[in-house]
């Protein structure tokens, strides 16, 4: 708040005794000096509510706010993240999505695929086993299997079982080199 919008919250008698040089001149500029870090970090508040420019320690906040805070799983602060910030950034920002499919094929598809960064999930519900799901995760995702296996059992709806089966890695396309003699 600056010195002269101060000044103007002051009685009448103090805003004529408020003149250049005297002691509630200077208590009013050392107001405005004390209000100036509050302002700016109010001036940027909608930055600690926007995932992909809210400091690093807040994402892990958000992420929690928008019910995905199985993923997170820790709650010591020092505890390492389980995904890089920036896949924790992409499942802040669809949370709202995440939560309207949570409990769908498609919810826990989705979640998989933000969550990871890798496509290819297949949810499959077998016909000789009722309310129970098989979730094929892609080769690629291989290194995520304890972040998947949290997303799964919290994604699935409450009265089924889950299955995490991790699917055969894709034959390469490389020609594979000669033995040299």
């Amino acid at each position: 708040m600056r010195r002269s919008a101060i000044e103007r919250l002051l009685p009448a008698a103090y805003q004529r005794a408020c003149v250049p040089g005297s002691v509630l001149w200077a208590l009013l500029d050392v107001m405005e000096g004390l209000h100036a870090p509050d302002e700016a970090i109010l001036a940027e508040v909608d930055a600690l509510f926007d995932p992909y420019r809210a400091p690093d320690d807040m994402v892990v906040r958000l992420t929690r706010w928008v019910a995905m805070d199985h993923v997170v799983a820790s709650h010591r602060p020092d505890a390492p993240l389980p995904l890089p910030v920036g896949r924790l950034r992409d499942l802040v920002a669809h949370g709202a999505l995440l939560a309207r499919w949570r409990g769908t094929p498609y919810g826990m598809r989705r979640a998989l695929e933000v969550a990871t960064g890798v496509d290819g999930f297949a949810v499959d519900e077998p016909d000789d086993r009722p309310f129970h799901v098989v979730v094929r995760v892609p080769a690629a995702a291989a290194d995520h299997l304890a972040v998947i296996t949290r997303i799964v059992e919290a994604e699935k709806p409450a009265a089924t079982t889950a299955e995490v089966v991790l699917a055969a890695s894709p034959p390469s396309d490389q020609p594979t080199a000669a033995p040299s003699a």
